[in-house]
């Protein structure tokens, strides 16, 4: 099976107040310790999320932040940092010490970027800067960085009824997301079984996943599911969905729709069809719920689709994410 990665019950900080500086400095320390960062490290950790989240304090506009363990790599530390504000025009720039531009995380960037084991920006003027970046203790391995997923609950619940989940052995990778009927822990209970049933199926395919998970959530709520296996040696791409939840194959000039039949897993479902699609060298799979809008244009984001799976997903979740749902994404760069 390989390496699993399973959603996380992502906790997005608003960073509208000093006390969430603070906070965000404790999760993100106490994060690191239990991953055994040293003192050293730590206080690396510490000084880049206090600047980040003081910059979008007292600068940003609607800015949240994550701070979680990396979803590739249990000894690492991720933080995202989403904002609405004026954005950059030059990230370059802005990642020179001593350069400012109010409003934006341009404001010791460079000097964030520099106490991070790795980091990825996009910034555009008029729509805002998301910023990913992850710690790891000194000598220890890095992030693949060719998967990401991120998830939102609805309203101020505290639990998300959409998840995910993956395997890669190398040259396969298997993706599953499931949107849970609804929302609250009856939701979150179908995806989670959902999670369960793709991991005990895995190797059968799409389809016949599929059809295991379309069978086994008779008993929860039900939900709307997609399954993708992406060959990596073949370049291929093998897609099953049942109900309204949206998959594309990105690209700089565009993007792929990949076919869900119509139904809800658990309940009611056409046919269980398999589609297979070829995917080009520098594209990135997408997959979300429909919590968020399957309006966004990729080419309206110039350079996105070349950076971290987490930078596309958290980008994505800010300007096509609803907050009338919960809310899944997930990213994928099939040749890393």
């Amino acid at each position: 099976m390989g390496k699993v990665i399973r959603s996380q019950d992502d906790n997005w900080v608003r960073a509208e107040d000093a006390s969430a500086i603070g906070a965000l400095r404790r999760a993100a320390v106490t994060l690191a310790e239990e991953r055994g960062f040293d003192e050293e490290d730590a206080g690396r950790v510490a000084v880049a999320v206090s600047e980040a989240a003081s910059n979008m304090v007292k600068h940003a506009v609607e800015g949240v932040m994550l701070v979680r363990p990396h979803p590739e790599l249990d000894s690492a530390v991720e933080v995202i940092a989403i904002d609405r504000g004026p954005g950059m025009r030059d990230v370059s720039r802005a990642l020179r010490d001593g350069y400012s531009t109010t409003g934006t995380l341009g404001i010791g960037l460079g000097g964030i970027a520099r106490m991070t084991s790795g980091y990825e920006v996009h910034s555009m003027p008029g729509r805002g800067t998301v910023l990913d970046m992850y710690f790891t203790a000194r000598d220890a391995p890095h992030p693949a960085s060719r998967l990401s997923g991120l998830t939102r609950p609805i309203g101020e619940e505290v639990v998300c009824g959409d998840a995910f989940a993956s395997t890669d052995d190398g040259t396969t990778t298997n993706v599953m997301l499931c949107d849970g009927l609804g929302h609250g822990s009856a939701a979150a209970h179908a995806s989670q079984e959902a999670s369960r049933l793709f991991l005990e199926h895995v190797d059968l395919g799409p389809v016949a996943v599929l059809e295991r998970i379309h069978r086994g959530l008779g008993t929860t709520r039900g939900g709307a599911v997609a399954v993708a296996r992406i060959d990596r040696t073949a370049g291929t791409v093998s897609f099953a969905g049942l109900g309204n939840v949206s998959a594309w194959i990105t690209h700089p000039e565009g993007r792929q729709g990949m076919i869900s039949v119509p139904g809800i897993a658990g309940y009611a479902a056409r046919t269980l069809r398999q589609y297979e699609y070829n995917a080009p060298p520098d594209s990135v799979i997408v997959l979300h719920s429909d919590g968020l809008s399957d309006r966004w244009d990729i080419t309206s984001y110039p350079g996105l689709v070349a950076r971290t799976p987490s930078v596309v997903a958290a980008t994505l979740l800010r300007d096509a994410g609803t907050r009338r749902d919960d809310a899944c994404v997930i990213a994928l760069r099939p040749w890393a």
